[in-house]
This record gives C-alpha cells, structure tokens and sequence, in this order.
C-alpha cells in the first residue's frame, strides 16, 4: 500500500499547451492517505481518466511530480510502479479456469506454488468465486468476469494501490449493487488504497471514504459523501450530488440576509464578498419546507416515487426543486420556508463562508 501525493501534476495531450485551457487536467496538489478508498466522480471529460493514467503510469504527466510514499515515481513505468489496474470491461483468459486466471500474475512473479494457491484461495472466498474454482472463465457471465479481474487485483499482497476504471459499466444494476457492497467489504479486509473512477455518484458515495469530485480538468472538491451533501463547495457539485440537484438562485446579498426576487430570505451569517462577484444562493431539495405559511410559491408538477414526493415549482421566476415526505399534503396556495442552516452563498460558482 501507499501514500499517494499529486504534487503539482497538469497534463496537455498538445505539447504547445500554454494557457490554462489547453490542460485536460488542471494543477492538482493533493496528498491521498495510504490505504484510503477514494472514489474520482465526475462526467465525461472531465479528466478523472486522465488522472488515473498518470497515477499508473500509463500516461506521463506535461508538468508537476507523483510520488508514492515519498518515492518520485514520475519517470517509472506501471509495471516499476507496482500497481493493479481493473479496467471497464473484464480483462480474463478465457481458457484458463478461474483458479488459473487468479494464480496467473503470482506465478508470473514466481511466487513459490504453495504461496500461490493459499493467497488464491483466499481470494476465492472473499469475491465468492470459491464455487466456481474450477471453471473456465470463457462460459462465464460479466458479472463472474469482472470478479475475476477484481480478484486479480487484489491477490497481490504487495501491490502500492489497486486502480479501478468504471469497472462496473458492463454490470445489471442488481449485480453492481452486490459487487460494490463485495468491493467495500474487500477493501476493509485487505487494507489497499483504491481509487475508484466513475461517472456515477452512487457507486462513488458507496464505494469511497473521500469523493473526488472533478469538473472541467480540476478537482473541485474532496471530501466524505455527508461533506458533499451538506456543504458543496461549488454549484457543480451541488447538481452532480444528490437527486434532484441542489437549487441555486440569483441573489443579492446584505449582511445576514439575502434577496431572491422580492423575496428576503434570513441567512445563517453574513458572508464575505468580494466586489462584483456573480452570487448565487443555494439550498437542497430536502431544506425547503412546504406548506401554507412562508413564501409563495407557483406548483408546476408533482412527482411521486412512492417514498417521497419531489414537488417541482417557480420561485420568484426561479425553478425550485422540493422533497417532501410521501404523506405530504399539497395546499392549493403553496409557500416554502428555507432552513437557514442549509442554506449556502456562492460568489462565481463557489462558496462562500459565513460569519454568524
């Protein structure tokens, strides 16, 4: 296992890159503990593939160091770097049986056969592949596949970090549900430090002690799934986690209160601005309060999902997303109350802090 720091790293796959623009992947400087599970989420194109290349070696960074326990390893290759990659779609021979399959990278680096086959067992019971030992891999569904090449990255003892690249895009949602619950309960036992990368926020939140949540070629924010639901600290974030999204509004701030339209809303502090910032105010869903006092509001839709009621309406001009609990009675003359608690002020799309 590791300690991974990302010191200064940017890439450009142009060797003319200059501007800021040009980088796929913008400065990030970050340091991720050994043995931590870290989840990379972002869309497509945001650079999360990108940084996990690097991190393996696959893909020389333009500028910055990547060092493994203090250990420059930029120049090495992945091999150098002692690494396991699992990739999006299984990677298995399929004339081995699975035993072999999962023996073939120890008895590649002439592990002693007695060694092989009790690390290999083990790794059989943790992926629940025990029963199955014997079969060729070629007969198997994706789902046996894909346990096959977590298993192969996880029967090395010595590895620095195991990488895992939307590994479970070819999975039915059932079984992604049963592999992401495997693949927490593996990390527990096996203490690696993992860096999972996927576009999707429930693998991530499940998955992972720390989000990376990544946007545009940076590294938005870091941090636990409760941080990132209750203090985004950037309205990207905000959209990406949690469903719906996180509203945001246009706002005029003055000392501890905020103006949305002709509406004054009463804010937890009074947040520090800078002169001619762009600001926005935003709260989740689950922090507006629906009912017959408050702030008007204008109903455009309900949608029920048989837990919860997700009550689309226009505030002050503005779209306004609310959860509500499924017994919750919808008055004809709606009005919303915000918590003031959950409420957060961005300047140019990021955080503010809020002195109360």
């Amino acid at each position: 296992m590791a300690r991974i720091n990302l010191d200064h790293i940017r890439h450009a796959y142009s060797p003319k890159a200059k501007a800021a623009g040009d980088y796929a992947l913008k400065e990030v400087h970050h340091e991720w503990a050994d043995g931590g599970a870290y989840a990379l989420l972002g869309p497509s194109g945001c650079g999360k593939t990108t940084l996990l290349n690097i991190i393996s070696g696959l893909i020389h960074p333009s500028d910055g160091r990547i060092l493994f326990d203090g250990v420059d390893v930029t120049a090495l290759s992945t091999e150098a770097r002692n690494i396991a990659q699992v990739f999006q779609f299984p990677v298995v021979y399929d004339t081995m049986t699975v035993y072999d399959n999962l023996a073939f990278p120890l008895r590649n680096r002439h592990v002693p056969e007695a060694d092989v086959d009790r690390r290999v067992k083990e790794i059989l019971e943790m992926t629940d592949l025990a029963g199955m030992a014997g079969r060729r891999a070629q007969g198997l569904t994706a789902d046996q596949k894909q346990k096959i090449s977590l298993g192969r990255g996880l029967v090395r003892s010595d590895v620095n970090a195991i990488l895992f690249d939307e590994p479970l895009t070819v999975i039915d949602p059932h079984m992604k549900w049963v592999l992401r619950s495997q693949l927490k309960r593996l990390h527990r036992q096996s203490g690696f430090t993992m860096v999972y990368v996927t576009h999707d926020q429930t693998e991530a939140l499940t998955f992972a002690d720390k989000v990376v949540v990544m946007y545009d070629g940076e590294i938005v924010q870091i941090g636990t799934p409760a941080e990132l639901f209750e203090r985004p600290s950037h309205t990207f974030v905000g959209y990406f986690i949690g469903s719906p999204g996180m509203n945001f509004m246009p706002a005029a701030v003055n000392g501890s209160t905020a103006v949305v339209g002709e509406q004054t809303i009463a804010l937890n502090g009074a947040p520090t601005l800078a002169k001619g910032a762009r600001i926005e105010l935003g709260i989740r869903p689950e922090f507006v309060r629906l009912g017959r006092e408050g702030m008007p509001v204008t109903i455009t839709k309900v949608e029920d999902t048989g837990r919860q009621k997700i009550v689309r309406t226009q505030f002050c001009g503005h779209p306004l997303s609310i959860v509500a609990p499924e017994d919750t009675e919808i008055p004809s003359e709606a009005r919303v109350t915000f918590d003031p608690q959950a409420i957060g002020i961005y300047a140019d799309s990021w955080r503010v802090g809020q002195e109360g």
